[in-house]
C-alpha cells in the first residue's frame, strides 16, 4: 500500500484545523495538528512531513517567522510550505512567498482548492519522475538524485526551485514567459499568480550563487538560461 503523505497543519483555530484534517484524511493524507509555533517545531523535530499548511497569525512566533526559519534549516528546507491566512493583499502574498512559502491560500478557501494546491506542490517535489542529467557549462543537475552542483560544489535549493532550474536547463537559450513557466513548472491548475514566478526566480538565483548570471531577465518577455551570460560577455 502506498504511504499516505504526511501534512502538518499549523493553525491556532481548532474548528478550522479539524475541518482541514477531516478533509485531508478523506482524501488519502495523514494530518497532524499543531496549534502554535512551539508545538509545530516539536512535531517537525519528531517527524518530517511531506507538506506544511501554515497559518500566518499564531500564538508566539508568526507563520512568517517559522517559514523563514524552516527555509534556512537544511533539514526542513525542502519541505513545501502552503501559507493559510486571511491576509489577502498583494503585499501580504509577496511577503509570504518571500519568507519561503511555495504557495499562498487566502481564507476562506474551498476544500477542493486546498487539495489541488497540496497535490500540486507534491508533484513539484518529485522531480525524480523526470530523471536524467543535464549540464550547462559547469552547472550540472541530476534529476534522479535531486542534486545540483556548480564547478564541483553542491548547491542547496527547494523543490520548486529545483524543478524550475531543471526546466530552464532542459530548454536553455529560449526565452520563457511567466505564463509558460507556470504551465510547465507549476502544472495545469489555475491558482498560482504570475508574481510567484518572480519570487521563485529570485530564490533560485540566491541558491545558485555565482552561477546566477546564467539566468537572464529578458525585459518585457520573461526569463532564459544561457551558457553565455551577458554579464560574462561584457566583462
Amino acid at each position: 500500500m502506498r504511504n499516505m503523505p504526511r501534512v502538518l497543519i499549523v493553525e491556532d483555530e481548532a474548528p478550522i484545523a479539524e475541518l482541514i484534517a477531516v478533509n485531508l484524511r478523506h482524501n488519502g493524507f495523514q494530518p497532524t495538528w499543531a496549534m502554535d509555533s512551539e508545538t509545530a517545531q516539536r512535531e517537525l523535530d519528531a517527524v518530517l512531513p511531506d507538506v506544511i499548511l501554515l497559518d500566518w497569525m499564531l500564538p508566539g512566533e508568526s507563520g512568517l517567522t517559522l517559514a523563514r526559519r524552516w527555509r534556512s534549516d537544511a533539514r526542513t528546507k525542502g519541505v513545501p510550505i502552503l501559507m493559510l491566512t486571511a491576509r489577502g493583499d498583494e503585499a501580504d502574498r509577496v511577503a509570504g512567498l518571500d519568507a519561503g512559502a511555495d504557495d499562498y491560500i487566502t481564507k476562506p478557501f474551498s476544500t477542493k482548492e486546498m487539495l489541488a494546491r497540496i497535490r500540486a506542490v507534491l508533484r513539484r517535489r518529485s522531480p525524480e519522475l523526470d530523471g536524467g542529467t543535464v549540464a550547462i557549462g559547469a552547472l550540472v543537475l541530476d534529476g534522479a538524485t535531486h542534486r545540483v552542483s556548480y564547478e564541483g560544489e553542491q548547491l542547496r535549493m527547494g523543490p520548486t526551485e529545483f524543478k524550475l532550474l531543471q526546466y530552464l536547463m532542459k530548454n536553455a537559450e529560449r526565452v520563457h514567459s511567466r505564463g509558460q513557466l507556470l504551465d510547465k513548472v507549476w502544472g495545469d491548475h489555475v491558482f498560482i499568480e504570475e508574481r510567484t514566478v518572480d519570487v521563485h526566480v529570485k530564490r533560485l538565483r540566491e541558491a545558485l550563487g555565482s552561477a546566477s548570471v546564467l539566468i537572464e531577465t529578458v525585459r518585457g518577455a520573461g526569463y532564459r538560461l544561457t551558457a553565455q551570460p551577458l554579464a560574462q560577455l561584457n566583462s
